[in-house]
């Protein structure tokens, strides 16, 4: 259940809309920085490796196999191992990801600004970005001085005046946006770690019940 719940929780976050409209944006040739998706795989793997593990767990609890429980042992150890790993990638990395979103962006939207022609998509690759997000321009203050603002690049709500006036800057939205989704990364890997603790020691305690019990 705990392996079904991780994993639904991964998927959801893999496929979440504004996530995916975001990352899979491309400009030029260079695409949208992708770390987040890292951790969210290893989530799908852990959560995906828990149902079966669990599966081997019951099924050797039932027929009373200290191999087979001590196999599920291992695997916990295993996916504790990973879960640690992950864990620390991810301490390591939560700015970095915001980090690297944030340039592209701004890569972005100075070819937007800057591009006399449609040759290039860093118009649409902005206009996604604020649509996304609804949010306008990198800094509120940059985009209110700069002569090269292109009015069209935000949600259309009226005058630019009041686009800068109600829309967040994206750098702001995008530090939101991936800091509520570690969180929750977060959140989960903890929950994993401590049913995983006690599923060791549980099946520890039932594996040295069986051999003891065999004796007599």
């Amino acid at each position: 259940l705990a392996g079904g719940i991780i994993l639904g929780v991964a998927l959801w976050l893999r496929h979440d809309s504004q996530t995916t409209n975001i990352l899979y944006l491309q400009l030029g040739d260079k695409q949208a920085p992708n770390t987040f998706y890292v951790g969210i795989y290893i989530l799908i793997a852990v959560g995906a490796v828990m149902m079966f593990v669990g599966f081997l767990g019951c099924y050797g609890a039932i027929q009373e196999s200290q191999c087979l429980l001590g196999t599920f042992f291992t695997c916990l150890v295993i996916l504790f191992a990973c879960e640690v790993a992950a864990g620390i990638w991810g301490f390591v990395n939560k700015d970095q990801i915001a980090k690297d979103v944030k340039q592209f962006y701004d890569q972005a939207f100075q070819q937007a600004l800057m591009a006399e022609s449609e040759t290039n998509n860093g118009k649409a690759v902005v206009k996604t970005f604020h649509e996304t997000l609804d949010c306008c321009g990198p800094d509120n203050a940059i985009g209110a001085v700069s002569p090269l603002w292109r009015e069209d690049l935000c949600p259309n709500k009226g005058s630019i005046l009041k686009n800068l006036m109600e829309s967040s800057s994206c750098h702001k939205k995008i530090d939101e946006l991936f800091s509520g989704k570690l969180y929750l990364i977060g959140i989960a890997a903890i929950v994993v770690a401590v049913i995983m603790i006690f599923e060791m020691i549980l099946s520890m305690v039932l594996c040295c019940g069986i051999r003891n019990s065999s004796v007599y």
